[in-house]
């Protein structure tokens, strides 16, 4: 049985499907797949808990799942956040510099005055994430750390939350019985497991399409630019489906993984399908056609959505390598051609690296925010870090800061 100080967890709490992957860490710089389970998720709607009882049942059917796969188990997990209430901005700190060189201090305090911006009261930042820094004017610093230098500045991205959403999942995961070592941003996460160096120093959009919500992130010179998350994904399909083609939503689901295609051009004119009635009622035999221009539009109208979220961010100039597509819906025939045509940039689909182990089994988009969270826990774990569960807002660290002045002045 592994040892416990070696496993990592990662929990993918999706509207369609929670998935948890279980690692074990290999040599500190690579960590292999030991255990994989999934469960359908009933209790969430666009990201967010909606029925806590039902989410916790379904995180406790993945976990049992993985770990039985895994001969082992877990008691921590890093968790994926998702939902139409993430928002995402850039921000900008400058400090001078203590004794004429850049200590971990001054850096501390520099990130620290990034994110001293005003953040309504319900909501919580999730992620700090520098982008450069810059020392006496000179830009471009990725470690300032021992260089010279009097005022040191520092471009973040900041990523907030609902804190409402992000307690409800944290408190799904404890009534499953697991503690939650860091909560994570999934299209973060996803960009960890699916995107290569080169890609990310020269200009990408990943989009991971899920059930509920599309996230999109943009990276530029390697550090992350924008993200958000919109709330629409593969369940838009799956309703339309159902409704043209008048069968239940289960059937309508299991029709667009095994026939889907989101080009009608890419379709054969003699293809057909079997849909299954409602109220048992006998099968009908209907063209494959009819149903790719059921999917198309819907597919067409979620890349135009992102592409316009591409623009607003204003960084549609800067992604030459173009756009990565991945999540459960990136593996449906046709989906990079639609997207070619749409953003008239370069697509590919990206599969989940970086690992080891149980490769086969994981090498689908649908895994890859699942294998992210897991190459986050090996980050923290390289580093010997004790994740911080959410870095908490500036009210409560001026509380604190308040609170030590007593302290000491008594």
């Amino acid at each position: 049985m592994p040892k416990s100080e070696n496993i990592i967890a990662g929990l993918d709490i999706g509207t369609t499907k929670i998935c948890c992957i279980i690692g074990e860490v290999r040599d500190e710089k690579e960590v292999d797949i030991i255990g994989i389970g999934t469960h359908p998720s009933r209790g969430l709607r666009k990201g967010v808990v909606v029925n806590i009882e039902s989410t916790v049942e379904s995180i406790k059917g993945a976990v049992e799942e993985a770990e039985l796969m895994a001969g082992c188990e877990i008691d921590s997990v890093y968790v994926g956040i998702a939902g139409g209430h993430i928002k995402g901005f850039n921000s900008h700190g400058v400090i001078a510099v203590k004794n004429k060189e850049v200590s971990q201090f001054d850096i501390d305090r520099v990130l620290e005055a990034a994110q001293a911006v005003a953040i309504p009261p319900d909501r919580e930042v999730i992620h700090i994430i520098p982008q450069e820094y810059i020392l006496d004017e000179q830009e471009g610093i990725r470690e300032p750390l021992g260089m010279s230098g009097v005022r040191l500045e520092a471009k973040v991205h900041i990523v907030t939350g609902a804190v409402t959403s992000a307690q409800n999942i944290v408190r799904s995961v404890n009534k499953a019985g697991l503690e939650v070592k860091d909560i994570v941003l999934e299209p973060l996460a996803s960009s960890d497991a699916v995107l290569d160096r080169d890609e990310k120093e020269l200009g990408v959009a990943m989009v991971d399409i899920g059930g509920g919500t599309s996230d999109l992130a943009i990276f530029f010179e390697e550090s992350i630019k924008h993200t958000s998350v919109l709330a629409i994904g593969g369940n838009h399909i799956t309703n339309d489906i159902a409704i043209g083609l008048r069968t239940p939503q289960a059937e309508a689901e299991k029709i667009k993984k095994t026939y889907g295609c989101a080009m009608t051009a890419l379709v054969k004119k003699d293809d057909t399908i079997e849909v299954p009635s409602t109220g048992g009622r006998e099968s009908r035999i209907l063209s494959r056609q009819i149903l790719s221009e059921i999917i198309e539009p819907r597919v067409e109208e979620m890349f135009h959505l992102i592409k316009r979220e591409v623009e607003i961010s204003g960084f549609s100039d800067l992604i030459a390598s173009g756009v990565v597509l991945t999540g459960g819906a990136a593996s449906m025939e046709g989906i990079t051609d639609l997207a070619e045509k749409i953003f008239k940039l370069p697509v590919r689909r990206g599969f989940p690296k970086g690992i080891g182990g149980l490769v086969d089994v994981v090498s689908s988009p649908m895994y890859a925010t699942s294998v992210g969270l897991i190459l986050f826990g090996l980050k923290n774990h390289q580093h010997g870090k004790k994740p911080k569960l959410i870095d908490r807002n500036l009210f409560d660290k001026i509380f604190d800061r308040m609170k030590g002045w007593v302290e000491d002045f008594f």
